[in-house]
């Protein structure tokens, strides 16, 4: 016992400041910090913000909007300015969501609303302590397996690991676009990995791969009985996702009705799920991203403005493939030992011919279409080496040739016409393998593989 209390007096309390001209407010805030065992200094103004942030060090810093020499965006964007591992927080009025965006565009970790949610704004703290509690380095709740990884060397990549590493200590809803196949779910996790959310789940929706009328089912969840099918209550993806981040892929997929949904649940920090009378507090960091223009749906009516202008406060472009090329070599590299110890085959490596072709190919679905190339490669050849004449890129329309797909990523992607030539293909190794009566050898001949590109196809695409 004595040894607990001796090492709970070293650790050095947090401390924030609290920045608000409105003495009720000081209060509330004082004295949430204090049950939390966190230290408090409050100021009624900036020019006293200032001062004490130049004299003491605090681990987090709340400010209200509207003060009396200033605001509090002047205070954010000194902070950032001065003080950049300080995370700042906002209180805005209710209902001022124009502010809340310009103070997070601005630099701020994350803001709550009046009247203040003692539920939200103890776990806006908790993730700002977390935050600046934490090096950077510290990374032993990340499964390696898990660890998402942005390779290459390029410019364009090292600026965007860095303005990822920036992001990650925001609570900002960030905006990710980029070509089909460039890493922009990679980026996403990496965001997540890299945040106080880190040892919390990230939940990857696909927005395009949920039927309309299970849409509000699948994103807020239901009570047993609530409609036709509903035996048992059912958790939501924002609840799954509860204390971590939600990343929405293909968010241009979703149908406008669902967008009001959705803006509501990502304003008021709450989802009431179907055939509920109350609505739930979550805390969910949003990351959203598409290939597609939003601007442009907004323009056509496709997509809500209101809704647009809350996922996109802060703007992460994920650069195709075809402008690194010099990432190209460590990528093929990289996939390719993966796709080895996935197929079993040891040894495998790029002859020079090889990748002198994949450096000049202009790869329209990037990375992942660079790994379909290797791994069709990998079928296509009875050595370790792949060499340039292995390199089917995708002209022909051959078995081995076709896209490398399988059925379930089909239906997450909605790419039906891919779907139906895998159909077609298992097809045509089933038909070959029932004439040969289930011997590979005589099978392969039939179809004019070798025996290894058919065990390599009969595994890929899971044929029993």
């Amino acid at each position: 016992m004595e040894v607990i209390e001796t090492l709970k007096s070293t650790v050095t309390p947090s401390k924030a400041l609290i920045v608000d001209d409105e003495p009720d407010i000081c209060e509330l805030a004082e004295i949430t910090l204090n049950r939390m065992n966190i230290d408090t200094r409050s100021a009624n103004d900036l020019q006293t913000a200032r001062h004490l942030l130049e004299t003491e060090k605090f681990d987090i810093c709340i400010t209200d909007m509207n003060l009396p020499d200033g605001n509090g965006i002047e205070l954010v964007e000194h902070v950032q300015s001065v003080y950049p591992d300080l995370p700042i927080a906002v209180i805005t009025a209710y209902g001022s969501m124009d502010s809340a965006v310009r103070a997070l565009k601005a630099g701020a970790f994350d803001f709550v609303s009046k009247p203040i949610d003692l539920h939200i704004f103890r776990s806006l703290i908790n993730s700002a302590i977390k935050l600046t509690r934490r090096p950077d380095s510290d990374t032993k709740f990340l499964p390696p397996d898990n660890e998402a990884r942005l390779l290459g060397h390029s410019k364009s990549m090292n600026e965007l690991r860095n303005k990822i590493s920036r992001l990650a200590r925001s609570q900002a809803p960030v905006f990710i676009h980029g070509e089909s196949g460039s890493g922009k779910e990679v980026a996403a996790r990496l965001i997540h990995q890299k945040s106080a959310r880190a040892d919390k789940p990230f939940i990857a929706v696909n927005c395009g791969a949920i039927p309309a009328e299970l849409m509000e089912s699948e994103f807020f969840g239901h009570k047993k009985g609530s409609f036709t099918g509903a035996s048992s209550d059912k958790e939501g993806l924002f609840k799954a996702a509860d204390k971590g981040t939600l990343f929405l892929d293909e968010i241009a997929d979703l149908p406008l009705q669902m967008q009001v949904k959705l803006l509501r649940s990502i304003q008021e920090k709450s989802i009431r799920p179907v055939g509920e009378h109350t609505e739930q507090t979550v805390d969910v960091r949003i990351l959203s991203a598409s290939h597609k223009n939003l601007m442009q749906l907004v323009e056509q009516n496709e997509f809500r403005e209101d809704l647009f202008y809350r996922i996109n406060v802060i703007d992460l472009e994920i650069p195709p493939l075809r402008e690194r090329q010099e990432d190209i070599a460590e990528l093929a590299n990289y996939l390719l030992v993966r796709i080895s110890l996935k197929s079993e085959i040891n040894n495998l490596n790029l002859a020079e011919d090889a990748l002198t072709s994949l450096c000049q190919y202009h790869f329209p679905g990037n990375v992942r279409e660079l790994e379909n190339i290797l791994e069709r490669s990998i079928a296509l050849t009875d050595s370790n080496q792949i060499d340039a004449s292995n390199l089917q890129f995708p002209q022909t329309k051959s078995i081995v040739e076709t896209e490398d797909v399988t059925p379930s990523s089909q239906t997450t992607n909605g790419n039906h016409n891919n779907l139906h030539l895998v159909d077609q293909e298992i097809a045509t190794i089933k038909q070959a393998l029932e004439k040969s009566r289930w011997n590979k050898t005589a099978a392969a001949l039939l179809l004019g593989l070798t025996p290894r590109q058919l065990s390599y196809r009969i595994k890929k695409l899971n044929i029993k």
